[in-house]
């Protein structure tokens, strides 16, 4: 979901419990991404919690122990992370994201993906969702992990019924 041509999801979340778990560098940013978050969650009718971490490396652990407790439908995991000069981004930014991939697989619990890499501060305002941003990321987090919560659970009107997969 990027570019500003994130879908309209009407989704009812009513009953479904979202832990955020956030990182804290970048505080200005950081908020418009949780206020997003939040915004969506309130929107749908779903519980939610916030669940704060160091950075955006930590959020894969945040996430296990997360899912791990048993009291999360779906998470959102929010940072943000800005290229510098050194390798240093390259590291941060794929060990998170493989780390949450990994969390969601291994869990089976949806993560709504909410990192951004950016090169610069202004392109992570600019997603930050406030009102002179062109994207919401914490908003189309949170959407997402609530929209993967509810196919899990077959409010999409996917349980009982035969999806060709290719398998046998």
């Amino acid at each position: 979901m990027s570019g500003g041509n994130a879908p309209k999801l009407e989704l009812d979340g009513s009953g479904l419990r979202v832990g955020i778990i956030a990182a804290q560098w970048h505080e200005v940013v950081m908020n418009g991404l949780i206020e997003g978050a939040i915004r969506a969650c309130e929107r749908t009718g779903a519980s939610h919690e916030l669940i704060r971490v160091p950075g955006a490396f930590e959020l894969p652990l945040g996430a296990q122990l997360a899912a791990r407790s048993d009291k999360f439908d779906a998470l959102v995991a929010l940072g943000v992370v800005i290229r510098g000069g050194t390798p240093h981004f390259e590291f941060v930014c794929n060990g998170a994201t493989q780390g949450l991939t990994r969390v969601a697989l291994d869990t089976h619990t949806p993560i709504g993906f909410g990192l951004l890499t950016v090169e610069n501060e202004e392109q992570a305002l600019d997603r930050a969702g406030f009102a002179d941003s062109r994207e919401d990321k914490g908003n189309e987090a949170a959407e997402a992990a609530l929209a993967m919560a509810l196919l899990a659970q077959g409010r999409f009107g996917l349980a009982g019924k035969v999806i060709p997969t290719g398998f046998r």
